[in-house]
């Protein structure tokens, strides 16, 4: 019996890894290293800007600047949690495993209905968009009050600030490009998750054909694809507080 290939196993983020999963696409390892993939998304104004701060004479610091304290580490883990909270209890993604006061004989005595063949990706896909930007507003007004804050206790984290800043001016387009693609990926998993629930209805209409009501039609595949994009959006907030983290590390050992 022939057996399908299996696709490679592929590394890098959590996100890289699930919407190649979710797309049911066999994604090869890039070949290329980060300094060549840097130098292509780089403009010349930005490698600029960069070898400036990497090779300048570094910030002169104020004296008297605030220590970094416990106060800027819980303002980071306030943020974030807030972020996660906003994705777990969205009203979009929560669905009908929110109607859990309803008993188990009640749904299961629940008349047999037809396929809602008109459910639409469209209100994820805005749900989706609305909470990247809440994600890019908080995760970017934080990165600015750490940069600030890095500026005020040494030379050498002065350079840091600026070489952030250049760094977040410079890919904050690509960044944009790139994970505005992810809601595209998910409509396409919608679209399958959809379809097949589609073929589920009508091979039980074909099986059973001297029954007049409607095969039962099933929400499962639309809270998978809620659950789905859920973990998506976790995801990508763990890709987005990345540089948040490695602020926060250069803070920590000051």
């Amino acid at each position: 019996m022939l057996q399908a290939p299996l696709r490679s196993a592929l590394s890098g983020p959590a996100l890289v890894r699930l919407l190649a999963r979710l797309a049911e696409a066999d994604v090869a390892e890039s070949r290329q290293s980060l300094a060549d993939r840097l130098s292509q998304w780089l403009g010349w104004t930005d490698a600029i800007a960069l070898s400036s701060a990497l090779d300048g004479k570094p910030p002169a610091v104020a004296g008297g600047a605030r220590a970094f304290g416990r106060a800027e580490e819980e303002e980071c883990t306030r943020v974030r949690r807030s972020l996660v909270s906003a994705i777990a209890s969205d009203s979009v993604l929560a669905g009908s495993r929110r109607r859990g006061s309803s008993s188990l004989s009640a749904r299961m005595s629940a008349p047999r209905v037809a396929v809602d063949t008109q459910t639409d990706y469209a209100v994820f896909r805005q749900r989706y968009l609305a909470l990247q930007q809440s994600m890019e507003t908080a995760i970017g007004t934080l990165r600015g009050r750490l940069r600030a804050l890095l500026a005020t206790q040494a030379p050498a984290l002065a350079r840091l600030a600026i070489v952030d800043a250049v760094m977040e001016r410079a890919l904050g387009e690509r960044e944009r490009t790139l994970l505005g693609a992810v809601p595209g990926l998910l409509g396409g998993h919608f679209e399958r998750l959809k379809e097949g629930e589609a073929r589920r209805v009508a091979e039980a209409e074909a099986t059973d054909a001297s029954n007049a009501a409607a095969p039962l039609a099933s929400d499962a595949w639309l809270d998978a694809f809620r659950k789905d994009m859920q973990s998506v959006l976790l995801a990508e907030l763990d890709v987005r507080f990345q540089p948040v983290e490695g602020l926060l590390a250069a803070l920590r050992a000051c």
